[in-house]
């Protein structure tokens, strides 16, 4: 695949990072009052990592910086009104098991052995049970990394339904003009929900030198938006293929989808997720979406940062088809359905999972029929199940057949590891799960 010109790359990056080399993204973390949260989480750690380390950062430093985001960057608050917290129906899963490579485990095994620092499972509206660990919370509000896709995807569905998008077959430079003259330019918004750009994008998370890592350090920067824009629009930056045509995971066209969905509602990420879903839907605590420009631009690739519960409500909201509690159905008809309908473009389609890995920003992450020497392989299978994926082991795993919701926040110790490893461990432990509760 090629990419960009490395001499603008290198360019770019010394533009954007010449005044940022010791500099924390927020100097002094953001406090409760100055962000304006009703509420403050906890805890309150007093030493932050480095945000233009993240990827290189050690377990501790994940726990740490990941329940610290909201802390550790700009933000634009999402305001909860009135919420109740959810009904409770415990249900004892302490022996519920799997077994990979030989061997079984039981679900403390399972939160030992992938770093899971919170936990929740839903079922028929219901918490029957949840897990905190490393300190964390029902107040902590945790950083989703690229869950926060399978929001933007949503809030994108909510602008269709309204108008404010008139079809997802539109080219984004009818709502985001700005594109224009760029290798964006042709691609369509359905294209950008998919990841078939067919534009250039590295998201290599091991290399210093990839997309993604720069728009890390970018993140870094005093004027994030500029710096971010300079890199997914970069004059040198070719496509690959025709768009629609192979598939691509991309975080650069994901901040692009969020800008254009801003562009076409009028409103920051943060403030149209707050009307259109957090008060309406009753979420029950303030959460922080991370801005690039407080107030006009945040980040469409990743940055909502929420508690447990109410990632588990947003659940709760995808796998009601967007219904709210006066009735009002505020997605189109099929949105969720379709957001499942994985794509068939080149490269989304594997032996792993030949009817394709992904839909509009949501994963298909079932077991797959030829792997072998695992237990249960079924129980959540791919047309009834879609599973909102983050770096190092953020999860909302949305079943609306079973009516089932599984959330879980982790430190696993890659950020994106082999299917065949944590992945494929989270499939087959919620697939027990789902077994149990469904007999």
């Amino acid at each position: 695949m090629k990419m960009i010109n490395k001499t603008f790359k290198t360019a770019l990056l010394t533009l954007c990072l010449t005044t940022s080399f010791n500099i924390h993204a927020a100097t002094t973390p953001n406090s409760c009052k100055s962000l304006g949260l009703n509420n403050c989480p906890a805890p309150l750690d007093k030493k932050l990592p480095d945000v233009k380390n993240m990827l290189s950062w050690n377990q501790q430093q994940r726990a740490i910086g990941f329940r610290n985001d909201y802390r550790s960057y700009p933000g634009d608050v999402f305001h909860a009104a009135h919420g109740l917290p959810l009904p409770r129906a415990p249900q004892n899963l302490s022996n519920v098991n799997y077994q990979i490579h030989g061997q079984s485990y039981l679900l403390k095994d399972y939160l030992k052995r992938n770093n899971v620092t919170g936990m929740m499972v839903i079922k028929d509206g219901k918490v029957v049970w949840d897990y905190y660990a490393n300190g964390n919370n029902p107040t902590t509000l945790w950083a989703s990394r690229s869950v926060g896709k399978s929001v933007v995807s949503t809030l994108v569905g909510i602008a269709l339904k309204e108008g404010k998008i008139k079809s997802l077959n539109d080219e984004i430079v009818k709502y985001n003009p700005d594109v224009r003259g760029t290798a964006w330019e042709h691609v369509t918004i359905r294209q950008l929900l998919q990841h078939t750009s067919g534009v250039n994008w590295n998201e290599d998370y091991t290399d210093p030198k990839s997309d993604f890592s720069q728009l890390t350090q970018c993140e870094a920067n005093p004027d994030t938006y500029t710096c971010v824009n300079s890199l997914v629009k970069a004059p040198g930056r070719k496509s690959y293929a025709k768009p629609g045509k192979a598939w691509s995971y991309s975080s650069g066209g994901a901040w692009l989808l969020g800008d254009t969905l801003e562009k076409a509602t009028g409103e920051s990420i943060a403030r149209y997720l707050q009307n259109k879903i957090w008060q309406p839907f009753g979420m029950s605590r303030d959460g922080v979406w991370h801005s690039y420009t407080v107030g006009q631009h945040d980040v469409g690739a990743h940055g909502f940062n929420a508690t447990l519960e109410d990632w588990g409500k947003f659940g709760l909201f995808v796998m009601n088809n967007g219904t709210l509690p006066d009735g009002r159905q505020i997605l189109p008809k099929n949105w969720v359905k379709d957001s499942r309908n994985w794509n068939q473009a080149k490269n989304s389609v594997s032996k792993l999972h030949p009817e394709g890995s992904y839909g509009y920003e949501w994963w298909n992450n079932s077991v797959p029929a030829t792997v072998n020497d695992v237990s249960p392989k079924t129980g959540l299978n791919s047309q009834d199940s879609m599973w909102a994926l983050g770096i190092y082991g953020q999860i909302i795993m949305v079943n609306q057949k079973q009516k089932l919701v599984i959330v879980q926040w982790s430190t696993w110790p890659k950020a994106e590891p082999s299917f065949l490893e944590q992945p494929l461990e989270a499939s087959l432990m919620f697939n027990a799960i789902a077994n149990r509760l469904a007999s």
